[in-house]
């Protein structure tokens, strides 16, 4: 790691001509810890050892490519004028919810096609997702992307932040929210939360349905705070992510309280 006037390099290290970045080497550090966390539940819960791997070949990659398809939609002024920078996913530019998106689209069709229950696998892989945000999210803070606005330094001594976060977030000369912090903080709580509901023994579904609820809470506050990244507002002033999450919460919600009703699904730790 190589520190200039109190910055972290975006470049780890080089092979060759081809620099190795932190952003996604912490990608794929969630990714591989998330797996292993989630193999681990799904094994007790039944599954055989192979049914993970074979679904996160498809969902890796296609939810990077809907993560990636998400945010240059949303930023399409400028990829328009620069289409050869569409696939430098190496700079930064992973919309969350593009991942989130295709990622429970390619769920849903591999566990049809393999019979089991989409509510049940969606249960158990919750807590990863989480857990791939939670690291994920410190590959915007090596890019010194995804941030507030402007704050003093004094504020950030004020949250006891070590000098190599509040450098980081010194940006040519000015100071700014480490929003990134805030939602892995967010997302450390909401992991724990997970985690405690499964003991909770929920309906089927309302694990991965916390999730979504609380994820989304989350990021509706703190997307208020950014000044970067994808800002385009929609309806009332809102930004495109906050919406977004606002749906996110009402479909959760309504979904709990309709299967609750109608379905009666079986408990998590009984199905």
């Amino acid at each position: 790691m190589e520190f200039m006037l109190g910055v972290i390099d975006p470049i780890a290290f080089s092979i060759g001509p081809f620099p190795v970045r932190w952003y996604g080497i912490l990608i794929v550090s969630g990714i591989i810890l998330g797996f292993f966390v989630a193999q681990r539940e799904m094994v007790k819960r039944g599954f055989n050892e192979d049914f993970l791997t074979d679904m996160l070949i498809w969902a890796v990659p296609l939810s990077i490519v809907g993560a990636r398809v998400y945010y240059v939609i949303f930023e399409w002024d400028y990829y328009k004028n620069n289409p050869e920078r569409i696939i430098r996913i190496d700079e930064g530019g992973l919309a969350i919810h593009g991942a989130l998106i295709m990622a429970v689209l390619v769920a849903y069709i591999f566990t049809r096609k393999r019979g089991v229950s989409f509510w049940k696998v969606a249960d158990i892989v919750a807590p990863s997702i989480l857990i791939g945000q939670i690291v994920g999210r410190w590959g915007n803070f090596m890019n010194q992307e995804a941030h507030g606005g402007p704050v003093s330094r004094e504020f950030l001594e004020g949250l006891m932040l070590p000098d190599w976060i509040i450098e980081q977030m010194n940006i040519q000369g000015t100071y700014y929210h480490p929003t990134f912090l805030y939602e892995s903080l967010w997302n450390v709580v909401g992991l724990i939360l997970l985690l405690l509901l499964r003991k909770v023994n929920l309906r089927r579904g309302e694990i991965f349905l916390s999730y979504l609820i609380w994820y989304s809470i989350g990021r509706f506050y703190i997307e208020g705070l950014r000044t970067d990244s994808l800002i385009n507002e929609l309806f009332g002033g809102l930004r495109q992510a906050q919406v977004i999450s606002l749906v996110l919460i009402v479909v959760a919600v309504a979904l709990i309280i309709y299967r609750r009703v109608k379905v009666n699904p079986p408990r998590y730790l009984d199905s």
